[in-house]
């Protein structure tokens, strides 16, 4: 009976560690679509302004209101902690390096390529970081995941492969996409070490805008336009407070390299937000693109079978973040011997 009540229970676990697997995939994918909208937010307000002044009011602003609905005291000091508080400060650099290469690069070689080399860079980036912290393998969906969105995201720039391109500025869209998948490695050792997720996301978020603060005083011209008004605020408050927020809760729930390739779902919702609001109409390749990068983020949005622990999936075959724990060790010595409790040894007989 014992032996039965376990496998019942071990099921139901593992249900429960897939359902958490889909709400991240979730989360991190309406993270990305807020993101996706950037770039037509920009074009659409057509606001006459700094980019760094902008990433600067748009990091201050949607970080403090993060932090003012979401961070408690006894969060921030999981932040400080010696665990935690190296992990917090590569964060907070990687945000600001994020921030200004990004918007560098979209100036020098325009938001499609720079999007596209950025989040193209990203999945790469956090399955190595996976690597070297956890000993992490992807699975075969998540390199077929991966291929297939590389590749979507190189047909999409077939129409534009004659240009000249601006050497520079694909070297930032690297360092941006680089820069944003040390973010999602350092994310998750925080979430490893103890740390609050969102108070981190927060901090991370405010102090980066603390950090490019003094552009303000180097540009402000334009920012008390209405029309950049409305673009920081959509900005600030969609695509940074709640973006960042959905972020920071549901890629604890998955692996690094899954996080990196659903990413890839931004430089889609920019495209799709092109054809319906600016009016672009993509060709025959361009759509071919689209449709392998909904592949790969189909592909890795899967749920992984036969990689279980009693705490749910484990990416890479590892146990979850949240039941990383010794519980979960005896958990594991359990199920092989077929119970719950680990079996009590009998003393060894004296010759």
């Amino acid at each position: 009976m014992a032996r039965e009540d376990f496998q019942l229970s071990g099921e139901g676990a593992r249900f429960s560690g897939e359902d958490a697997r889909f709400g991240g995939i979730v989360q991190v994918l309406a993270a990305a679509a807020l993101w996706g909208t950037v770039g037509p937010a920009q074009l659409i307000a057509h606001a006459d302004v700094s980019l760094v002044s902008l990433g600067a009011c748009r990091m201050l602003l949607g970080g403090a209101v993060l932090g003012l609905f979401t961070v408690r005291a006894a969060g921030l000091r999981t932040l400080w902690r010696p665990a935690t508080r190296w992990w917090m400060l590569a964060g907070v650099l990687v945000t600001a390096a994020f921030q200004v290469c990004f918007l560098e690069a979209v100036d020098r070689t325009g938001a499609a390529l720079a999007t596209a080399v950025t989040f193209g860079t990203v999945p790469v980036i956090t399955g190595l970081c996976a690597w070297w912290f956890e000993r992490e393998r992807a699975s075969v969906a998540g390199w077929c995941g991966t291929a297939c969105s590389l590749a979507g995201i190189g047909v999409l720039l077939v129409p534009d492969a004659a240009a000249q391109v601006d050497v520079t500025g694909v070297l930032l869209g690297i360092a941006s996409g680089s820069s944003f998948g040390t973010y999602i490695a350092a994310t998750q050792q925080l979430a490893r070490r103890g740390a609050d997720a969102t108070a981190a996301a927060s901090m991370s978020v405010l102090c980066a805008g603390v950090l490019l603060s003094p552009w303000l005083f180097v540009a402000p011209g334009g920012l008390g336009a209405p029309r950049a008004v409305l673009l920081i605020s959509w900005l600030a408050l969609g695509t940074t407070a709640l973006g960042y927020l959905l972020f920071a809760r549901g890629v604890t729930r998955i692996s690094a390299a899954t996080a990196g390739t659903l990413s890839l779902g931004e430089p889609l919702v920019a495209a799709v937000l092109g054809v319906a609001l600016l009016g672009e109409r993509p060709g025959a390749v361009a759509a071919c693109g689209a449709a392998l990068l909904l592949a790969g983020l189909i592909a890795v949005s899967l749920p992984a079978r036969g990689r279980t622990t009693q705490g749910g999936t484990a990416p890479g075959g590892k146990e979850p973040a949240v039941a990383a724990s010794g519980g979960s060790r005896a958990a594991k010595a359990g199920s092989r011997r077929g119970t719950s409790k680990a079996a009590p040894r009998r003393p060894r007989r004296r010759p």
